[in-house]
Parts: C-alpha cells; sequence; structure tokens
C-alpha cells in the first residue's frame, strides 16, 4: 500500500510541473503573439480603410472623395494657401480604381518634371485603396479618371479637384 501512495504522491509534483510548463507556455505564446502584432504594425502598417463615404453623385463628386482622400492620407505633401501665380509643376495623372477602391493602375498624362510626377504617383498608391466608384464603375468593374496635382513647391501640391484659387501675378 506503501508503494501505490509514494507512487501517487511522486506523481503529483510531475503533474504540477506540467501544469506549471503549459501555463508558462500559454504565457509565451500569448507574449510572442503580442511581440509579433506589434512588429507587423511597426513593419507593415495596417492600410487604413477608406472612410464610409455616401455614394458619389457624379465623377466630380467621386474626384473630390477621391482628393480628400489623397490629401488626408499625405499631409507632409500638401500644400495650404493660395498656390502660387507660377507652378513650378502641373501633375496630370489617369488613375483607373476597381469597383472595391484598390488602384488598379496609375500613368502619368502630364509632366515635365519627373520628380514631381513621382511624388504624385506615390501619394495615389500611399492612399490606397480608395473609395469605391460603387455606381461609376463600368460592367468589368473599373473606374479610369485623370486628377490634376498642381505643385506650389518641390514636394508640396494641392489637387485640382480641392484646390483654392490661384494667386494672379
Amino acid at each position: 500500500m506503501n508503494t501505490i501512495n509514494r507512487a501517487g504522491l511522486a506523481s503529483i509534483p510531475l503533474l504540477a510541473a506540467l501544469v506549471g510548463c503549459a501555463e508558462v507556455r500559454t504565457a509565451t505564446h500569448a507574449v510572442a503573439s503580442s511581440v509579433e502584432r506589434v512588429a507587423a504594425d511597426v513593419f507593415h502598417p495596417a492600410t487604413p480603410a477608406p472612410s464610409a463615404a455616401p455614394a458619389p453623385a457624379d465623377l466630380t463628386d467621386y474626384k473630390t472623395q477621391v482628393a480628400r482622400h489623397v490629401a488626408a492620407r499625405n499631409p507632409d505633401h500638401i500644400y495650404t494657401g493660395t498656390l502660387p501665380a507660377q507652378l513650378p509643376a502641373v501633375v496630370v495623372l489617369e488613375i483607373t480604381v476597381a469597383a472595391n477602391g484598390r488602384v488598379q493602375d496609375v500613368n502619368v498624362q502630364r509632366s515635365r518634371n519627373p520628380d514631381a510626377a513621382t511624388i504624385a504617383m506615390a501619394s495615389v498608391q500611399r492612399s490606397a485603396p480608395l473609395p469605391p466608384p460603387q455606381q461609376l464603375a463600368t460592367p468589368a468593374g473599373s473606374l479610369t479618371f485623370s486628377e490634376t496635382f498642381l505643385f506650389a513647391d518641390d514636394a508640396r501640391f494641392q489637387l485640382r479637384s480641392l484646390a483654392e484659387e490661384q494667386a494672379h501675378e
């Protein structure tokens, strides 16, 4: 009978150790998961979804929604105030957006300044996804439109759809 009790008593520390290991493993897993989430946010920040805007009434309304969206996601590149009379660069982009707001294509239609064109294209890509064009999309499920970037200096612009009045010479 003593043998059975000793075996039973020997099992208790072993059982406690195994339960402790499970708790340590669970805690370690939770910490690892938290670290992985933080690292993912730092190295691959989640792209904010476009705000739920009402369905655009027409193309002009949609371009205004997109311009606000791009401006909100590129605050360091937005020029506020009255644009100078002489703009150092004007870039016209042709943007194709899928029905779900995914940017399918961005092409430069007009630009004499390659650096400004690069900034404009990068601003659109950083803003993806764009607001969905909803009923403005073609039956194939996309919308292509142009937006003009009016550069006030080397890196800051206003979008034509939101631009304030330009200064006169």
